[in-house]
């Protein structure tokens, strides 16, 4: 099979686009340990079929955490991976039925609301004082398992558990790209089961891997040098991001439903 032929018939300068897409998304998630999967979807459906390229970036997702997995083994707070990865196993089916029964698009937009009153709370200081226990933990995972499902979304419950619990902004970023390898593990199958894994969608994510593969090593260069308080505030941002893109993407379904 011809490499071209796996990718979108469109100009040099359009697949050039996307490549700078990829970089971008690659550096948040470099920098902040998330972030990547729905700020390429989002920005790469604008020039290709989502259809086409959702499968391809949850493969760039996977290739992105386990190229950044041994820079921050030793910090990754085991104890409540463990059981985020159990409720995220519970709740992952959850969402994929809900995703084939309900429309999703209802669903966004109430799900970027619930993400933006989150941040309010975390920007005004609130925190936890000790980790949350086994039963809060799965309920997170299982939370975030259903947004995943549901939506391709699997951080929003796990990024505030982290950010909000006395964990730091290391170990934080350290276990969510933990856990999300593992969240991808789960859902690599699903997707393969319903027939959106193959030859092409390989080959369409080998192209973009360099453009992943260079994002990522910025965004994570980046952290090393900054500072804790600085690196909450851009996360607290880049949720924001992510809950606008959210309800606009939602916005474009609810159209496209009416019509």
């Amino acid at each position: 099979m011809r490499w071209d032929a796996a990718l979108p018939a469109i100009d040099l300068a359009t697949l050039g686009l996307g490549v700078v897409f990829v970089v971008l998304a690659a550096i948040v998630r470099g920098y902040s340990g998330f972030g990547f999967s729905l700020l390429a979807i989002t920005a790469m459906s604008l020039i290709m079929p989502p259809s086409a390229i959702v499968p391809s970036l949850y493969m760039l997702e996977l290739a992105a955490g386990v190229h950044l997995l041994p820079g921050v083994w030793k910090d990754i707070h085991w104890r409540s991976i463990r059981p985020l990865l159990v409720g995220s196993l519970a709740g992952t089916p959850i969402g994929v039925w809900l995703l084939a029964n309900i429309p999703a698009a209802p669903m966004q937009v109430a799900l970027g609301p619930l993400m933006l009153l989150a941040v309010a709370l975390l920007w005004q200081g609130y925190a936890l004082k000790t980790m949350p226990g086994p039963a809060a933990s799965v309920t997170t995972g299982a939370a975030s398992g259903l947004l995943n499902g549901a939506y391709g979304i699997a951080g929003p419950p796990v990024i505030l558990f982290y950010f909000s619990s006395p964990a730091g902004t290391v170990a934080g970023r350290a276990s969510l790209i933990a856990y999300f390898i593992g969240t991808d593990v789960i859902g690599m199958p699903m997707l393969a089961y319903s027939g959106l894994v193959t030859w092409e969608t390989f080959i369409r994510a080998l192209f973009f891997l360099p453009a992943m593969l260079a994002g990522v090593w910025v965004g994570a260069r980046s952290f090393k040098t900054a500072d804790p308080a600085t690196f909450r505030k851009i996360v607290l941002i880049v949720l924001i991001v992510l809950a606008v893109l959210a309800v606009m993407t939602a916005g474009q379904g609810l159209a496209a439903i009416r019509r």
